[in-house]
Formats: C-alpha cells, sequence, structure tokens
C-alpha cells in the first residue's frame, strides 16, 4: 500500500460491524445477511478475494456506483478481500492532486476513506504522460503504475476479478 495511514485491520473490522448495524436499524434479515456472510482474518494472514475495478470515466454517477460497489464488497468480506480501483483516462482525476476534470467532494472522500480502510488506486502513467503530468501529480494514497491496462491484465493473472462499469 502506498502513502497515507497505514492500513488498520482491526479498523475494518469495525467499520464492517458497524455496516452490518446500520443494515440493521432497517431490517433485521439484512442484519442476518451481513453477519452471515462477513469473514474476518487474522492479522497477516492473506486476502481469501480480489478484486480489480476499472476507473476510467469522470461522470459523478458513475465514479460513485464503483465507490458504492467497493463498500458493499468490504461490508460483505470484511478483510478476506483485496481490492485494487485502477484509474486512467477521465477517471484518473480521481486520483490527482490537482484534478484536471471536477471530481465531488462526496467521490474525493469516498477514496480517502476507502484507502484508509485497505483499497489500493492505482494512477496510470500513460494518461498522466497525455496530460503533461508526472507521478507527484498523483494524491499520496494513490500508486503509480506505468500503464493502466497492463495493470488491469496483471492483476486479472495474478487472479484478481475484473469488474468494469
Amino acid at each position: 500500500m502506498s502513502g497515507g495511514r497505514k492500513f488498520d485491520p482491526v479498523r475494518r473490522r469495525v467499520i464492517v460491524a458497524a455496516g452490518g448495524v446500520v443494515a440493521a436499524a432497517g431490517s433485521g434479515a439484512a442484519f442476518a445477511d451481513s453477519a452471515d456472510s462477513l469473514n474476518l482474518t487474522f492479522p497477516g494472514q492473506k486476502a481469501k478475494h480480489h478484486i480489480v475495478y476499472q476507473l476510467n470515466q469522470s461522470g459523478h454517477d458513475y465514479q460513485q456506483h464503483i465507490l458504492s460497489s467497493v463498500q458493499a464488497l468490504l461490508r460483505r468480506y470484511g478483510d478476506s478481500i483485496h481490492i485494487v480501483v485502477t484509474c486512467f483516462g477521465p477517471g484518473i482525476s480521481v486520483v490527482l492532486k490537482k484534478p484536471v476534470r471536477p471530481v465531488a467532494r462526496d467521490i474525493r472522500a469516498g477514496v480517502a476513506s476507502l484507502h484508509d480502510y485497505g483499497v489500493d488506486f492505482h494512477g496510470c502513467g500513460n494518461t498522466l504522460r497525455t496530460l503533461k503530468l508526472t507521478r507527484q501529480a498523483l494524491l499520496p494514497l494513490a500508486t503509480y503504475v506505468p500503464m493502466g491496462a497492463a495493470d488491469l491484465m496483471e492483476l486479472q493473472h495474478k487472479g484478481y476479478a475484473y469488474i468494469a462499469w
């Protein structure tokens, strides 16, 4: 994991459990489903599930759908999942210090929060070069990758399930 605060698996367990409690307020069935599917691992144990998301568009609704999906997976699988969000093309603005396209505050806050819970965000070097930017333009929480498409392929070769919207 790159820059920012260090991932704390105990903190993730607390937020995942809180998500189940919030769901319970609306429906007992929702809480039961959340509690039954919660998978926790021992500290240092490798995640059982691996997902990589493609984030390559700039629209707020699109970005919100991806962040909401990531959040739902964290609630369902706890710390037994590792998630990467690969940002390129118009979607790279969510991981830029000075976005070249508008990024809503809730999206920016969502990215930071998800990173705090162990989600990795990757920024595409090809997109940065096209925008005449360097890797220093990325937020400290983002990891530079030379090519977003190659990142997606390489993570799939490592067993990551690929999610695109």
